[in-house]
């Protein structure tokens, strides 16, 4: 019931905001004598401030001034290419930016793209809202994401660079580790994981800790609600959005008030420039979308209470994933200092997994004073991580040395299985003592005849 609530107080909530955004409009109206008084721009800042509180923000846009457009597309998920075709953009290596399916669209990566577009052709994947996806497009979860994965690799490829932001690291290297196995031939060049949780018993934050004290159970009861009437995927079970944005609104509460005070501050004073960035922030983050219910739960079960991964018994479609697999994709795992999402060597643990993986075809990097969302946009981003991002994967482009082949470790001695008979097991070496023969006597002779007839076996 709590969605169709959801719905239900923002319909209620749609005449007070009408009636808030005609009063700002009037209160800034240059026409108007009275926007001229000191109170109207208080009246005016609070006006924008309930509006902004109240609405269903919509799915913002890139926005970044070069053409879009979709190469691939499926239910659950569409890839947009950067970039007018041509032969100047042909030229450059290609970079797909996995992003994170955890309750944000694509276009939180907006700066992360931009980042990339001079060096590389840039794709994104831009995952679906699932209440605008209709039911009977079936089930969308973990699996389905790792496939999703390897179809876009061989898609996109040969000569394919990947970025997974977060929480896409576990599947992206679940996908590498299946095409490596078998031997694909256009599995990626590189991978980068910025802040994912590879293993979250590392350094665990209060995301992780909130994981292991609830349980299944818990997540199931508490978090899955069903899309109402109205949309699309009317009936299917997600969820939703809003609560995901609750979760993350609620660890840095503080940090969010503040920045609403300073906001109407901002407002009150007429700093349009300090209020416009204000705008541009929260337009994106208060913009969420719903995740599939089997998704979510298969990713709370097997990533964050499980550790599958780690434990080495994740499996894709009935295979283990096994990060032993990789060979050829070079590695790269970026953190932040600051990380309160994804803590201090989580992302780290995917280079410690991948051993048969030469160490030159690794690297780490841990950005002094960043956060989750400093490891992937703003200006510490830009200045050090991005040129280390970039020499990486060019240098995972040149021929590497060959390599001998991996050690194997002698098997352990099986049991001897007669075909009637019980299982047994291989002789034990006894420690050595003499050999006592008896001594020929008349007797003896009489049983077996001469001495030298007689059988000299030993029974270990």
């Amino acid at each position: 019931m709590l969605y169709p609530l959801y719905e239900a107080g923002h319909l209620m909530l749609a005449p007070m905001r009408l009636a808030a955004e005609a009063t700002r409009l009037a209160c800034e109206n240059p026409f108007n004598p009275l926007a001229y008084a000191p109170q109207s721009r208080t009246l005016a800042a609070g006006c924008e401030m309930f509006e902004r509180a109240t609405r269903v923000y919509a799915k913002p846009a890139f926005g970044l001034g070069v053409p879009e457009r979709i190469v691939w597309e499926r239910p659950f998920c569409r890839v947009v290419a950067f970039g007018e075709p041509s032969a100047a953009l042909e030229a450059k290596p290609k970079l797909l930016i996995v992003a994170p399916m955890s309750g944000h669209y694509a276009t939180l990566l907006r700066g992360t793209v931009e980042a990339f577009l001079d060096s590389h052709q840039v794709f994104i994947t831009d995952w679906a809202d699932a209440r605008q996806v209709p039911a009977s497009a079936g089930r969308f979860g973990l699996d389905d994401y790792i496939d999703t994965c390897i179809a876009l690799f061989a898609a996109l490829g040969p000569d394919l660079h990947v970025a997974a932001v977060c929480q896409p690291s576990v599947p992206v290297l679940a996908a590498i580790a299946r095409m490596e196995a078998e031997n694909h031939p256009l599995v990626p060049c590189s991978a980068v994981l910025m802040g994912g949780p590879v293993d979250t018993r590392r350094s665990p934050t209060a995301v992780n800790a909130l994981a292991r004290e609830k349980g299944f159970a818990w997540f199931e009861w508490h978090c899955i609600h069903t899309v109402p009437s109205g949309y699309p995927g009317a009936g299917r079970a997600v969820y939703p959005g809003f609560l995901q944005l609750a979760g993350f609104m609620g660890m840095n509460l503080d940090r969010h008030a503040d920045a609403h005070h300073a906001m109407f501050d901002h407002l009150v004073r007429g700093d349009g420039d300090s209020a416009a960035r204000h705008r541009a922030f929260y337009d994106e983050y208060l913009a969420v979308m719903d995740l599939t219910a089997e998704f979510y739960l298969e990713t709370i079960e097997r990533v964050f209470i499980n550790h599958d991964l780690p434990h080495g018994t994740l499996r894709h479609r009935g295979e283990r994933v096994d990060l032993s697999a990789i060979r050829r994709c070079h590695l790269m795992a970026v953190e932040g200092e600051k990380d309160d999402i994804t803590g201090l060597g989580q992302t780290r643990a995917a280079l410690d997994l991948a051993v048969n993986l030469p160490e030159a075809a690794k690297s780490y990097h841990m950005q002094p004073g960043a956060g989750h969302y400093g490891i992937f946009n703003g200006s510490r981003f830009r200045a050090d991580i991005v040129p280390l991002v970039r020499d990486f994967m060019e240098r995972s482009l040149r021929p590497a040395a060959p390599r001998p082949a991996p050690v194997v470790p002698a098997p352990e001695p099986h049991p001897i299985l007669l075909r009637d008979g019980p299982a047994i097991q291989p002789p034990r070496a006894l420690p050595e003592r003499p050999i006592l023969l008896p001594e020929p006597g008349p007797g003896l002779a009489k049983r077996h005849g001469p001495q030298e007839a007689i059988p000299q076996r030993i029974a270990l």
